[in-house]
């Protein structure tokens, strides 16, 4: 029996149709996390410049006491955390050792590498956080670096994904990426860069390029 031409046109359509479907379904799922991956880092960015301004205004000569008599730079980590520890209910059980960061490019961050960080702390119920100090500079300024895992111990575990990081220092906390230009960073915050520069990035209003 001849099947009517409508009939193929329809069953066809329908078909283009599905496939469209499957390929649009992963990225509208991608582009769905990664908007709600950007809010959360937003809000833990707010928090943590909220937190610092708390601190300067109220127990400044009382932290850099602590500071000045600190004479590792893990007695300088573990006064930080007691400083946030309020703020992002920070705990001190560290992340199990399996717990593996990778670049936004997926190549490892690896020993050596200056985003390398040796303790995880868990806070809350989906947040990690990382924390390391920085040597003096130039003007003889200490630093840390601070990172955030916003979905904790749940994959991808990546730069520019699920991982954000800021540097603080002592009057400031700013966003990794936030001296480069926006070219620069732009470039970074892709699928063949570290994805650090994501951090300021995606609080310029950056979008996540699918």
């Amino acid at each position: 029996m001849k099947v009517p031409m409508w009939h193929v046109e329809y069953t066809g359509t329908l078909l283009v149709l599905f496939m469209i479907g499957l390929f649009m379904i992963p990225t509208s799922f991608e582009s769905t996390v990664m908007a709600s991956n950007i809010t959360k880092w937003k809000d833990v960015f707010k928090r943590l410049t909220y937190a610092q301004d708390v601190i300067l205004k109220q127990e400044q000569s009382q932290i850099l006491t602590s500071f000045n008599r600190a004479k590792t730079p893990e007695e300088r980590e573990d006064i930080v955390i007691k400083i946030i520890k309020p703020y992002f209910r920070v705990s001190d059980k560290k992340v199990y050792k399996k717990y593996k960061v990778r670049y936004m490019n997926k190549k490892p961050v690896n020993s050596g590498d200056f985003y390398y960080i040796d303790d995880y702390y868990y806070a809350g119920k989906s947040l990690i956080v990382g924390i390391k100090n920085i040597p003096a500079d130039a003007k003889g300024e200490d630093s840390f670096l601070m990172t955030f895992d916003i979905n904790g111990r749940k994959r991808p575990n990546r730069w520019g994904i699920d991982i954000y990081g800021v540097n603080v220092y002592g009057d400031k906390v700013e966003a990794i990426g936030k001296n480069d230009t926006v070219e620069k960073q732009y470039e970074d915050c892709s699928k063949a860069g570290t994805g650090t520069s994501c951090s300021n990035y995606y609080l310029i209003g950056g979008n996540f390029d699918d």
